[in-house]
C-alpha cells in the first residue's frame, strides 16, 4: 500500500469522526434532556402527566386526626419500609439520599443538620406537624413544587396516618396522638 492509499484511509476515518460529532451535536440541540429528578415511576401508581401539573393540582385532604386516632404503629412500620430506600430511621444514623427521619415530628422544616435540602423545601416554614406530614406524604411535589423528593405519595389516608404514627414513635419524646 502506497502513501496515497494510506492518506485516503486516514482521511475517511477522520471524515467519519467529523460526521459523527456533527450528528451528535445536532441531536443535542434538537432533543432536550428531561428535568433531573422528575422521572421515577412506581409500578401501580398513577402520576400526573407533567411535574408542573402535579404541583398545581389542588389536593383536598381529609383531616388526619380521625385516622391518627386509630393508627397502627406496626402497620406504619411496614408501610415505612418504602421510605428506607432513601432515608434512615434510627437515632444517629447518617443521611442517605434523604435526611434521617428519627425525631422528625415536631421539628422545623428543612432544619436537619448535615443534609442539603432543596430550595423548594427551604421555602417552606413551620414544623413537621401531623397535618404538614399528611400533606407531604400525600404528594411532596404538591406541597413543595420543585423538591428533589420524587416520591409520588401515599394516597390512602389510613396508611398515611399509620406512617405518621410510626414516624412519631421514632423520637425521644413522641407527640401525643389525637384520641
Amino acid at each position: 500500500m502506497d502513501s496515497f492509499e494510506i492518506n485516503k484511509v486516514v482521511g475517511a476515518g477522520l471524515m467519519a469522526l467529523l460526521i459523527a460529532t456533527v450528528i451528535g451535536h445536532a441531536g443535542d440541540i434538537l432533543v432536550r434532556e428531561p428535568e433531573a429528578g422528575s422521572h421515577i415511576e412506581i409500578a401501580g401508581v398513577e402520576t400526573a402527566s407533567t411535574p408542573a401539573a402535579a404541583a398545581t393540582a389542588p389536593a383536598v385532604l381529609q383531616p388526619i386526626e380521625p385516622f391518627l386516632a386509630k393508627a397502627s404503629i406496626d402497620d406504619g412500620k411496614k408501610a415505612a419500609n418504602q421510605c428506607k430506600v432513601c432515608h434512615t430511621l434510627g437515632k444517629g444514623e447518617p443521611a442517605r439520599i434523604g435526611p434521617n427521619l428519627y425525631g422528625i415530628v415536631g421539628e422545623k422544616v428543612a432544619a436537619r443538620a448535615g443534609f442539603q435540602f432543596s430550595d423548594a423545601l427551604k421555602k417552606l416554614s413551620g414544623e413537621w406537624s401531623f397535618d404538614e406530614l399528611n400533606t407531604w406524604l400525600n404528594g411532596p411535589q404538591q406541597l413543595a413544587p420543585g423538591t428533589k423528593m420524587t416520591f409520588v405519595g401515599i394516597k390512602d389516608e389510613q396508611q398515611r396516618a399509620d406512617v405518621i404514627a410510626y414516624l412519631n414513635s421514632l423520637s425521644d419524646v413522641p407527640q401525643p396522638l389525637p384520641k
